[in-house]
Order: structure tokens, then C-alpha cells, then sequence
């Protein structure tokens, strides 16, 4: 790259780490005064910086909004930037910290609600049973949820589902589908029934997200399918906690992730079971992503292989119907 035949190239390499960093803040925050503060300035320093870094680049960054002030295109640009290098720093001051002490860390890992059961928490036990000081944050969210934190930065990786216009700005690696199960109160009508049928289940309430997330649209899906209506009753919710308060008070079904349903529904000492009715009801696959243009911190990377390691044991066990034990690499 010659920089010298490209003016504002030149000019960029005059820009100092807390230009970027206050660059960074403002477009996080909105506000020059919070920027400032979290940069450790007094504002009217912070207002004197953003006029040093125009007269540094040569383009007018931002303009006054009202009693406050907006980034113009050129400056979200750069701002946009500048986030990115405070990330790869803090990657970098992590990498480093990391390389000196061995195997510690800090990973920050994302998933949907299946596989945090099935494959995130066995892994996570395995780190308490080593001697590895890695520390791991768990967010549990929505696929677009964690795409999003994925490539904030604030997550190294993820479980889940990414969407093909984000396929180009992620590294992505196949695990496999998520079958799903219908649970019910033990104790359930239903359950006192010889057989259960279709129209039996959908006279009762429903409990999924709303219809645009992948779940809903997998069990409407399979319902029309079978030549079946939506349930006429269907109570939409995202929250865990109240499918699961909702499902122990009440009549109504919840279709779940299998690991979900064999972590509650098939334990006798919890309030949930799975309703006896077969079905193919399987949520299209998952795998792992992270930032393609992102290197992995090595717990991080240490974290994610050792996922891997584990789906590649399942789809054996699943195959061959032999139980063997899955390691940690």
C-alpha cells in the first residue's frame, strides 16, 4: 500500500489512539458529553479533539444536532473504524495475557437455547473439572440476536443460525439440525388419553415465540403440512422462564428443543413431560460462527474445538448407539 499517493491515507496515520478511541465512544453512546466522560475528558476537551481530528483528516466529521451533535457519513465511517480497532486491541491485549499465563482467558460465548444445554454447558463442566483458568461469559438469545453481538464484538462466538446476507461477514461451521418436542404439566388431560390425536393438541393452548422467529415458523410449518390450521389459541413469548412457569400452571403444550425436553421433561422429580405423540418436528440445522475478519483468542478458540470435539462425538454416538466419553482438547 503506498501511502503517500493517497492524501487521506497520509493524513489517517496522523490520527492518535485517543482520537480513535473518543471516535469510537461517540458513536456508541450518541453524546458527545458521555463519550467524553467514559474517555476520562472534560467536554470541552472532547469538543477541542473532534476539531483536531477534522483538521488532521481534512473532512468534517460531525455537525451540531440541536444541543447535541450527529456524526456526518464521513465521520460514522471513520467511527465505524475505530470501534474495530478498540476491539482488535482488546483481543490483542487478551491474546497477550493469555500467551504469558498458559491457558487462561476470558470467552465470551453465545448460543440459542438447545445447544447452551446440549453442547455449551458439558463443555463448560469439563473446564471446572480441569486445571485450565478459563472463565466463560453465556449469552442465551435469539439467532439475530447473537449475529449481532458476534459482530460487535461482544461475543467471540456463537451457537446458532446466521442469515444469508450476514453469511459473507462470518466464518461458519456445520453442527447439525434441532430436533424439537411437544411438553406438557404432568398430570396433563392428554395424558390420561389411550391415544392422542392431532385436533387433541391444538384444542389446547400453545406456548412459542412469535410467528417471524424460526421455531413458529418450523411448527406452522409442519402443522400445514399435516393439513392442520395454526392452534387457535397460542400465547407468544421469547422468555424461558414464563414457557416454563406457564407450562407447570396451566393445560397448555410448548414445543422445545430436545435438550431442553430431556433436561426437564424426562426427570421425574420435575413438574414437565413429553407428550407421547411422534412427531418430525425438527428446526433446520445450527452451527458454529464467529467474525470471519476476527482471529479467535486462544481460550476462546480452546472453548469452541472443544465443542466441536463433543458434536462430533454425539453424531458418532448417534450413529453407532455407543456411548463414549468426550474430552476437552
Amino acid at each position: 500500500m503506498n501511502w503517500r499517493s493517497d492524501p487521506d491515507l497520509a493524513n489517517l496515520r496522523l490520527l492518535k489512539m485517543p482520537h480513535l478511541r473518543l471516535l469510537a465512544e461517540v458513536l456508541a453512546t450518541g453524546r458527545l458529553g458521555l463519550a467524553a466522560e467514559r474517555c476520562g475528558l472534560a467536554q470541552p476537551a472532547a469538543s477541542r479533539m473532534m476539531g483536531e481530528i477534522e483538521g488532521v483528516i481534512g473532512h468534517k466529521i460531525h455537525e451540531r444536532d440541536g444541543r447535541g451533535l450527529r456524526l456526518t457519513p464521513a465521520g460514522a465511517a471513520l467511527a465505524r473504524r475505530a470501534q474495530r480497532i478498540q476491539l482488535e486491541l482488546m483481543d490483542a491485549a487478551r491474546d497477550m495475557a493469555a500467551a504469558e499465563a498458559g491457558s487462561v482467558g476470558h470467552v465470551r460465548v453465545g448460543s440459542v437455547t438447545g445447544p447452551s444445554l446440549s453442547h455449551v454447558m458439558p463443555v463448560l463442566r469439563q473446564l471446572r473439572q480441569s486445571d485450565l483458568g478459563i472463565t466463560v461469559e453465556v449469552v442465551v438469545a435469539t439467532s439475530d440476536a447473537l449475529c449481532e453481538q458476534v459482530l460487535s464484538g461482544r461475543l467471540d462466538f456463537a451457537l446458532g443460525r446466521v442469515p444469508a446476507s450476514l453469511r459473507d461477514q462470518m466464518t461458519v461451521q456445520g453442527i447439525g439440525n434441532e430436533p424439537l418436542g411437544l411438553v406438557v404439566r404432568r398430570g396433563h388431560p392428554l395424558l390420561l388419553q389411550p391415544r392422542i390425536t392431532m385436533d387433541d393438541l391444538l384444542r389446547q393452548d400453545w406456548l412459542m415465540s412469535d410467528e417471524e422467529t424460526l421455531l413458529a415458523k418450523t411448527v406452522l410449518r409442519w402443522l400445514a403440512n399435516a393439513g392442520h390450521p395454526p392452534p387457535r389459541r397460542w400465547v407468544a413469548t421469547s422468555s424461558f422462564l414464563f414457557t416454563l412457569a406457564m407450562l407447570r400452571d396451566t393445560d397448555a403444550i410448548a414445543p422445545l428443543a430436545r435438550p431442553v425436553v430431556e433436561s426437564f421433561a424426562n426427570d421425574v422429580s420435575m413438574p414437565y413431560v413429553e407428550i407421547p405423540f411422534v412427531t418430525d418436528l425438527v428446526v433446520e440445522a445450527y452451527g458454529s460462527f464467529h467474525r470471519r475478519d476476527a482471529i479467535l483468542p486462544p481460550a476462546a478458540a480452546r472453548v469452541l474445538q472443544g465443542i466441536h470435539t463433543l458434536a462430533g462425538v454425539m453424531a458418532e454416538q448417534a450413529t453407532e448407539g455407543q456411548p463414549r466419553p468426550a474430552t476437552l482438547a
